[in-house]
């Protein structure tokens, strides 16, 4: 059976595609370092257009208004230059009200394309630019920690960490963050405060990263501009001891939190990145993998601190669960040392 992975590792490299999802350009080469606010390319992801009723503004019949017409299809214009006319005894003319390119001319009336400023794409984390995406974006690599979470809220920033997580089941609430955690990113526990997501974005953090929260706050936390990514899930969750462990003893490091959202068919996942230069180079951590005995496994809807075991036996069959279902199971020793028969679908091998 296909098993689901989430990546939880203190050293790993790391290799991200971060591309337009239009044409564009490229502004970085192979083998350039990069920093996570570097711009990598850019592109207009929304192009803005201007219909001009020349029949209209020069005061002609519709039928005259098309030999007026001084432009052709595909012309680069600037704003005032002359678009048609002159026409009757004071000579008047239409001028272009904005700078732009000239898409269509029919009927008397002409589209402009108005030009506008590129929209950036940024590395959004340090590393070696492996691979260009032609008029896309790059690949970009980097040997650090990955922690992979389960639901972000679109936004990516990165800052040096700090830890407001004293044990893996604790809290956060709002008077926890204040303004000396400005331009950092912080990592919380379980949340169902509104007002510690509202002074995490007025403060303002670099991004929040919390073990679980309340889905009341999801619609707070779609509008906030920080990133903010969820490592359990919804509802009281306390972090695994292997997350626990990694993120608390790199305190003060410089941490990227992407915080994409989930899809599981384009293999995308809110992560958390740990740049650790002059480290040795391991390798890429796997994509798919089966269930086996022996392997490090998570429970995904665990409420304990005790949700990471190992697998000692995987049954042959369907077997017979306390819900009433049957599903194939496995044997799971916890780190508490107790056994427990878990269906394969309740597990996520941790890599």
């Amino acid at each position: 059976m296909l098993a689901s992975i989430v990546h939880i590792l203190p050293l790993t490299t790391i290799r991200r595609e971060r591309v337009m999802p239009v044409p564009g350009k490229v502004l970085v080469r192979q083998g350039q370092k990069v920093q996570p606010h570097d711009i990598i390319a850019e592109a207009v992801l929304a192009p803005e257009h201007l219909l001009i009723n020349v029949s209209r503004s020069l005061g002609v019949p519709a039928k005259n208004a098309q030999s007026l017409i001084q432009r052709e299809i595909g012309e680069q214009v600037v704003d005032g230059d002359l678009i048609a006319g002159p026409v009757g005894i004071t000579r008047k003319v239409l001028r272009a009200p904005v700078s732009g390119r000239i898409s269509l001319i029919r009927a008397g009336k002409v589209l402009f394309e108005v030009e506008k400023n590129p929209d950036p794409l940024r590395a959004g984390m340090p590393g070696i630019v492996s691979d260009l995406v032609a008029d896309r974006g790059a690949i970009i690599e980097t040997t650090g920690a990955l922690i992979q979470g389960i639901w972000g809220n679109g936004r990516m920033d990165a800052g040096l960490l700090q830890i407001n997580l004293k044990t893996p089941d604790s809290k956060l609430s709002s008077s926890q963050l204040d303004v000396s955690l400005r331009g950092t990113v912080v990592l919380g526990g379980y949340c169902d405060d509104p007002e510690a997501l509202r002074n995490a974005a007025n403060i303002p953090l670099k991004g929040l990263i919390l073990t679980s929260m309340s889905a009341a706050l999801v619609p707070l936390a779609r509008r906030m501009q920080i990133p903010l990514i969820l490592l359990r899930g919804f509802g009281f969750r306390p972090l695994d001891s292997v997350s626990f462990r990694i993120l608390t003893t790199n305190m003060n490091r410089e941490v990227v939190v992407n915080a994409v959202a989930l899809d599981r068919y384009r293999g995308t996942r809110p992560e958390i990145y740990i740049p650790l230069s002059g480290q040795d180079a391991p390798p890429y951590p796997p994509e798919t993998e089966v269930y086996e005995v022996g392997q490090k496994v998570r429970l995904t809807n665990s409420v304990s601190v005790h949700s990471i075991g190992t697998i000692e036996k995987i049954t042959d069959s369907p077997v017979l669960l306390q819900s009433g279902l049957r599903a194939v199971s496995a044997h799971v020793k916890f780190e508490n040392q107790k056994s427990m028969l878990m269906p394969l679908a309740n597990l996520e091998i941790l890599t």
